[in-house]
């Protein structure tokens, strides 16, 4: 039975309403089926209902207590090589098969996200470095790391050539939709062993603490603030698209006003689904658009 069919054959008490169940068949937010069951699924466990409330506390204590010990031993003991080697074991031993299918689907998904921009500015050449793992081996050569440093990359390379060459991003009549999959991604089975209990949020908020240690202040910094991106990503394929009417699912805002690194975990999570509604916007656009004859 798929992740869909969970929520698709779940009974509905009208006296005891499953909130998950309600969230799934609602379809004012844009969002890929399967992606969102198996969210919504992951959301539902008895690991983000009793573990999180618990763990949480103790992850942003841990990232305070490290970020006073970053202030007095700035570089000691960072390594991306041993940070993503540990990602890779907790990832494969205690995630979840759903958690670890929404982290590998976000990789792949940001990647189409900034192809299909570059795709639609016309006269720009930007050369990317696209991420697509379908199983975990990739996490171990430094995939997180990577996946940050398109981001800014791709914002800063994309905005010099614009001003170099005097470009403005208006809306495109009929829109290049080949970097979008608007088909099932080829991603693996992952591991479903009994210790593949954690949750996506309750997962992340554990990982956050051992990102900062194993990264220097700067480079950790750099992370949590590449998530306002997302309302930079959002504007951009607004002004392609030619309507802003999804903007208003972005929650991390405002790139001039970095955020302390405290909240990282959860605005990581928002970054996400950020991610996966501007992705199934395109997806719906790109059906749409195939729909309808050149003329």
């Amino acid at each position: 039975m798929s992740e869909a069919d969970f929520f698709k054959t779940m009974p509905h008490d009208k006296n005891d309403p499953n909130p998950f169940l309600a969230i799934y068949l609602d379809q004012s937010i844009p969002f890929n089926d399967e992606a969102k069951a198996a969210y919504l699924k992951d959301c539902s466990s008895k690991s983000r209902q009793f573990l999180l409330p618990v763990l949480r506390p103790f992850a942003r204590l841990m990232i305070i207590l490290l970020q006073i010990y970053k202030i007095i031993v700035p570089k000691a003991f960072t390594s991306s090589r041993v940070l993503h080697r540990v990602l890779y074991w907790g990832m494969k031993t205690f995630v979840s098969p759903s958690a670890n299918y929404m982290i590998l689907r976000h990789f792949y998904l940001g990647s189409e996200v900034l192809n299909f921009i570059r795709s639609n500015v016309p006269d720009v050449q930007i050369t990317m470095n696209p991420l697509k793992p379908t199983n975990l081996e990739p996490v171990k050569d430094d995939l997180f790391l990577i996946h940050d440093l398109n981001l800014y990359n791709f914002v800063i390379n994309l905005n010099r050539e614009l001003r170099e060459k005097n470009i403005e991003i208006v809306k495109q009549e009929r829109l290049n939709f080949d970097a979008i999959t608007s088909t099932t991604l080829p991603i693996e089975p992952m591991p479903n062993r009994w210790t593949n209990f954690l949750d996506l949020t309750t997962a992340i908020e554990c990982f956050t603490p051992v990102y900062q240690m194993f990264l220097t202040d700067n480079d950790f910094w750099r992370a949590t603030n590449s998530l306002q991106l997302d309302e930079t990503i959002g504007i951009l394929a607004s002004k392609l698209i030619g309507s802003n009417d999804r903007l208003a699912l972005i929650n991390n805002k405002h790139p001039m006003v970095p955020l302390t690194t405290l909240k990282a975990g959860f605005r990581l999570v928002l970054h996400g689904l950020a991610t996966e509604q501007l992705h199934a916007l395109l997806v719906e656009l790109k059906l749409k658009q195939q729909s309808q004859p050149l003329t």
